[in-house]
Order: C-alpha cells, then structure tokens, then sequence
C-alpha cells in the first residue's frame, strides 16, 4: 500500500510544478546581485526602484509585475534619473544617516563621506558599473538633455553640484537655499529647477551654462517640480503647505497656488502626464496620488495606493502610474483610466525613487 501511494504522490507533485502560474499582484525580491539580463526582454518596459535601506535597486518587469533581478548599489540609494538615449541610470548614493524632520543632528552617528556618489547602472547589461563623484550627501539629481552633465541636491551643503556624467568631474558647486532636495529639468533642456526645503524656494539654474539666473518662493517645504511637456508651466509640490504651486516656467513666477484637501496630505513627488493634460501628485502620509486637471488647475480625484507613497513615475504612454510606497516595501501600478490599482509589487527595504524606461 506505502509503495503504491508514494508514486502517485510524486506524480501531483510534479503535475503542480508544471502548470502556468498567473503573474502575482505581489513579489518577493529576486536574490541580490541578479544580473537583469538574464531576465527576458521586456514587453512592456521596467520599472526601476532605489531602496533607502536595504542599498539596492529592484527591477520590476512591467508585463509579468514581477521583480527580475535585485542590485546592490551602495548606502541610501534615493533620486533615479535616466539617461535621454534610455541606456543608463544614474542614482544618488549617500552615506549620510537617516534624519527625519527635526531630528536634533548632533545625536546622529557620523557621516561616511567615502559612501557619497552617483551610482552609474547600465540598463542593458542590469549592472551597477561605478560610482563616480557627486559632492556631499547626494539626494535627487537631473540629466542634462545631451547626456553630458548630472546636476545633484547636494542636501547638508546646501548646493547644487554639476558634475560631468562620464568622469564625475566637477564642472560647478552652486549655492541655493537649505536643505536642497528636487531637482528637475524643464523639457527643452535649457534650465533646472532645485527645490528647497528650508527656505521654500525654488532656485532656478541655467542648464546650459551653469550659473544660478533667479530663485521664487513657493509653499513651506517643497519637494519635487513637475513640468508639463512643453515647458510652459511647473507644478510645485508643498509638503508642509498641502499645496501646489503653478507656475509660468518662462517667467519663473507663480500664478496660482492648488490647495489640496484630505488628512495628512502632503506633496511629495510630481510627475505631468506623456500629452500634459494631468499632472500626478504623492502625497506621502496622505496614502495617495491626487489627479490635477492642467485645463483647469483643479484637482479631480485622489487615489488610495499605499503606505507613504513618494516616488512617481508614468509608463511611457500615459496609461500607468507607479509609485513608491516606502513602509510598505512596495510598488504600486494604477491605471489612469479607471484610478483603480491594479498590482502591488514587493521591493526591497523603504523603497524611495521610481523610473521607467521603456
């Protein structure tokens, strides 16, 4: 009787292995160090996540919602940037501890300054190639439009760092206000925006020519600048002030500010939509992503995504955003058209910055 059961046993075991098992709306990293490139090319392109505290950078297919490959990048993995040609990721390393807002810094452990950088990932080959320079305490960082320039919030100094994207050399150390954070390119290439949390400005830098041309005051501690694709208009997040700031991103003056309701909404990532008709708003211990109608500069609904969610990205076609929803570990899809989420995907340790490449 025992050895006629154990065959058929065997049997169902092995029958269940082999079925077709459906694409999970949750996922447990893949083992650190897997190189992407042994993953199957991509569908429908990927989804790139730095995580603060486990130091590395998941890979999340965006047709199967899966996570391919997990990548050791260095300490507190934050801002994520793509290179124009979609070929190379550029991500701020900093060794700096982790200070929540009004942490008295004196009680903090030393910084490793050695920790500080800009890790270079090569999206083909789905491997970290160096780290090269980027000042003090990097934390978010933009692409020049020629590939050739890194501008990096070089957060304790209060300066905006340009270095040069192939060797890391400095090419200027500008000054802006405290505690720097966004950093964002206007589409036509030809100025960045720094937020600062500190002093609620947004200093404006000559992308071109690196020199500081203006700063405006917007709302109590801003975050992130979302620019519509055709450079006339900036949305400013306000953490502090539950607000958007609109502004003429020619005149760089703002013209209206977008008051947003809800309990404990506060803005943290902007992103505008691929065809500018929506820009998209996290709003960290809000739980969701708040829907801005460009037309009219209203808000038109808030969706529920997940724990904190900060980072924010679009799928090139407009139809998807992903967002980084940190205590949860996850990353979470939406579709635009119904505001419903449609996945949650497990990530590595608080994950922070998202970007898609295609």
């Amino acid at each position: 009787m025992i050895r006629s059961f154990i065959p058929i046993v065997f049997a169902l075991i092995l029958a269940g292995c082999s079925r077709e098992q459906p694409a999970s709306d949750t996922t447990t990293p893949a083992t650190p160090g897997t190189p992407s490139a042994a993953a199957p090319e991509p569908r429908a392109g990927r989804v790139y996540v730095t995580n603060e505290i486990s130091g590395d950078l998941s890979v999340i297919d965006v047709a199967t919602r899966q996570v391919v490959a997990t990548v050791p990048l260095g300490k507190r993995p934050r801002g994520i940037r793509v290179s124009p040609d979609n070929a190379t990721l550029y991500v701020a390393l900093s060794g700096s501890p982790i200070a929540p807002p009004g942490v008295d810094e004196s009680t903090l452990p030393p910084a490793d300054k050695k920790a500080d950088g800009i890790g270079v990932f090569d999206v083909r080959q789905g491997k970290l190639l160096r780290v090269i320079p980027g000042g003090s305490d990097p934390e978010q960082l933009a692409v020049s439009q020629d590939g050739k320039w890194l501008f990096v919030a070089n957060e304790d100094v209060g300066e905006t760092g340009v270095f040069n994207a192939a060797d890391g050399s400095q090419v200027a150390a500008i000054k802006v206000g405290g505690e720097p954070e966004g950093v964002d390119l206007r589409p036509d290439g030809k100025v960045v925006y720094v937020t600062s949390e500190e002093d609620s400005e947004v200093f404006v830098i000559d992308a071109t020519s690196p020199k500081l041309i203006t700063k405006f005051a917007v709302g109590p501690r801003p975050r992130s600048t979302g620019f519509l694709p055709d450079s006339t208009r900036a949305y400013v997040g306000s953490e502090n002030g539950s607000s958007v700031a609109v502004v003429d991103a020619m005149a760089h003056k703002v013209i209206a500010t977008i008051p947003l309701t809800g309990q404990l909404v506060r803005p943290m990532g902007v992103v505008a939509s691929p065809d500018g008709k929506q820009v998209f708003v996290s709003t960290g211990r809000g739980k969701s992503v708040v829907t801005i109608d460009t037309a009219t500069n209203k808000p038109t609904g808030a969706i529920e995504v997940g724990e904190r969610p900060w980072g924010l990205a679009t799928s090139a076609d407009g139809k998807t955003i992903f967002t980084a929803n940190g205590p949860s570990n996850d990353v979470s899809f939406v579709d635009v058209a119904t505001g419903m989420v449609t996945a949650r995907v497990r990530v590595g340790d608080r994950p922070w910055g998202v970007a898609f490449v295609p």
